[in-house]
């Protein structure tokens, strides 16, 4: 089962993982495309990506994301493991996204390379405050075996670090909402993005950071993601400081939705609306 969330500004903040670009914004659109972008209305229909191999298409390899590198990990900051070979880039490619400044610093997402980021990333999950919502706490097997499966996965879900001022200082999931078992539970729609973190030192806890932090990736994937609309997550019901944390991060509260094992507040940002929350 994976773990609940917990407050973005005291304490970790996981919001529910699930299993497991093209740069550039696509510029202000009229009035009557950005009022859907916060109609929460069930319009599924798979990515053209998906579709090519039904049809019996082969993807162009020059459309393809580069593989991985298995060689040693390059410094924090390097594009990092983006793909499998023949996989599909369900994430346009989060690695190259780049810094951003943010109120509290630079901070970049980068994605996780297992034999260099394994010992922070699984010291932060034996973190007690941490391990009791995302129960990977003991042996870094367990971390490393929930780290490869989304690294070995078919691409709906990039681990990444997050480094500020170049200090990794938290952990990300970066994921496709609309592909993933939250679709089940709320009216999903293509490319809707989703984030699941944890602030890893208690010296970054409760300060203002998980907010400022939050708004910050909900911009690298709207900014770097054309064919989003919404970035959302799932916070606990009863978890009143993360969702907290997501308003203040210019997220709205749109539902509640019964997950396994918790009841969770739908938090959406809409393209539409991120210049106005």
């Amino acid at each position: 089962m994976p773990p609940t969330d917990a407050s973005a500004d005291t304490g970790p903040v996981p919001v529910h993982p699930g299993p497991s670009g093209h740069p550039g914004d696509p510029g202000r659109r009229g009035p009557a495309e950005d009022s859907r972008d916060c109609e929460d209305t069930l319009d599924l229909r798979l990515p053209d990506e998906l579709l090519a191999p039904i049809a019996g298409k082969t993807p162009d390899p020059d459309e393809r994301a580069p593989g991985p590198t298995h060689d040693r990990p390059g410094p924090l900051g390097s594009p990092g493991l983006l793909s499998l070979p023949g996989t599909l880039d369900l994430l346009d490619e989060v690695g190259t996204w780049g810094p951003v400044e943010s109120p509290v610093g630079l901070f970049h997402l980068t994605p996780v390379h297992v034999e260099r980021d394994l010992p922070i990333i699984g010291g932060w999950m034996n973190d007690p405050a941490v391990a009791a919502f995302w129960q990977l706490a003991g042996s870094q097997a367990q971390t490393e075996d929930h780290l490869r499966a989304q690294l070995t996965g078919d691409g709906r879900s990039v681990p990444c670090l997050g480094v500020l001022d170049g200090t990794p200082m938290s952990y990300w999931e970066i994921y496709r909402a609309d592909l993933d078992p939250l679709a089940r539970h709320y009216p999903a729609r293509p490319h809707d993005t989703g984030v699941h973190l944890l602030v890893g030192d208690v010296a970054d806890r409760g300060r203002g950071l998980g907010s400022a932090l939050l708004r910050a990736v909900a911009d690298l994937v709207l900014d770097h993601r054309p064919a989003c609309a919404r970035v959302v997550a799932e916070p606990d019901l009863h978890n009143t400081p993360s969702v907290a944390a997501f308003l203040n991060a210019g997220f709205r509260y749109a539902a509640e939705v019964d997950l396994p094992g918790k009841r969770a507040a739908l938090m959406i940002r809409d393209r539409s609306l991120r210049h106005l929350m």
